[in-house]
């Protein structure tokens, strides 16, 4: 009798066949150690993603229609035979030992169903300019030394047993960017489940230089500005507008007085947010 896998990770991409060869690189030879599976589900038509999958040893899951990273989620959750599933980006790089970390603080705790990780910044060729006072302008988590129990992780680093998902259900593919993974978390945490943060098993999140420029920073950040609007706006406490325009000029004095160009990122962000304020006004 074969016995299934210790875990499936699953890994949402689309289009990034560059940054799942440095993913996958990292991830593979951990997943053979612990007799895992590893599941790549491409939510667009891309040739390239299939024969990386293919060259490493992944088992592709290809998405019929695009539908986002939460469709992805649920498509590569539903393919996935191990009742442990480990949620990663397709820009991560596994450092070696975060798998068996992961594997080793699950089995440690057997009455949490959800875990998550340290998550650091990696910005390749430096990123713009900083002056220290915030963190990197992409997804970071950095919650302590210790292990215990948090109110959010996310899903670049993001473990779930699968009695937790039947309990709350699929994730919310109507949620595009700001909001996807925290969702769900809350409807969890509205059942009473407990989250829980494993401080060794964590991961590096990437952006190659090319990515790590000013104009594209400041591009991704605009986005996710109006993603996050319209998620606080889903939540029913979407700040006022005059909150919106205090923050987009608190970044314009932040950029002057520190000489940051991280302030330009986040008023960018703060730019998206006010942008979409102001269209929900129109609408």
């Amino acid at each position: 009798m074969t016995s299934l896998p210790t875990a499936s990770i699953v890994i949402p991409t689309r289009d990034r066949p560059a940054y799942l060869e440095v993913t996958l690189a990292s991830v593979m030879p951990q997943a053979r150690r612990a007799a895992a599976e590893v599941l790549v589900v491409s939510d667009a038509h891309d040739a390239a993603t299939a024969t990386v999958a293919e060259r490493h040893g992944a088992r592709l899951v290809p998405m019929v229609t695009a539908g986002g990273a939460n469709a992805a989620r649920n498509a590569g959750i539903g393919a996935a035979t191990s009742d442990l599933i480990v949620l990663i980006d397709d820009d991560v790089q596994a450092p070696p030992g975060w798998l068996q970390a992961l594997l080793t603080g699950v089995s440690d705790t057997p009455d949490r169903d959800v875990f998550g990780g340290p998550i650091v910044a990696r910005l390749e060729g430096g990123g713009p300019r900083a002056c220290g006072r915030e963190a990197a302008p992409i997804t970071t988590l950095d919650l302590g030394p210790r292990d215990h129990d948090v109110q959010f992780v996310w899903s670049a680093n993001m473990t779930l047993r699968r009695r937790a998902l039947e309990q709350v259900g699929e994730f919310d593919e109507t949620i595009l960017g700001r909001g996807e993974e925290e969702d769900w978390q809350r409807r969890y945490a509205a059942l009473g489940g407990r989250v829980r943060y494993l401080a060794n098993a964590g991961i590096e999140h990437r952006r190659t230089a090319a990515d790590s420029t000013l104009r594209s920073l400041s591009r991704t950040a605009y986005g996710y500005g109006r993603t996050a609007r319209r998620y606080d706006l889903r939540k029913g406490a979407p700040p006022s507008i005059a909150d919106e325009l205090r923050t987009l000029s608190g970044c314009a004095w932040h950029v002057v007085r520190r000489r940051c160009a991280n302030g330009i990122v986040l008023g960018a962000q703060a730019a998206g947010r006010l942008r979409q304020a102001l269209a929900e006004r129109i609408d």
